[in-house]
């Protein structure tokens, strides 16, 4: 048996019909159009990455910035109450 109960003749089978439905040139145009838009894909992924990583310390700095306003703000607010 092949994969999931389909033999191997099975699959030949469907692949020559496909071949003869499509032809060869519109395959091989669909397979390279694929194969362009995954690569596509990764890479844009990839370029997502390294964008979030090089911008974590900074949003890390603002947000320590924006705690340390907040905290100021609080202490400044109590000694007024005084």
């Amino acid at each position: 048996m092949g994969i999931g109960g389909i033999s191997i003749w099975q699959l030949l089978i469907i692949a020559l019909i496909i071949v003869l439905l499509f032809g060869t040139k519109k395959l091989r145009t669909l397979g390279s159009d694929l194969g362009g838009a995954l690569k596509g894909f990764k890479q844009a992924v990839k370029d997502k990455d390294d964008d979030s990583e090089e911008d974590e310390p900074g949003q890390l700095n603002s947000e320590a910035m924006h705690n340390d306003a907040h905290t100021d703000a609080q202490a400044d607010n109590k000694t007024k109450d005084k």
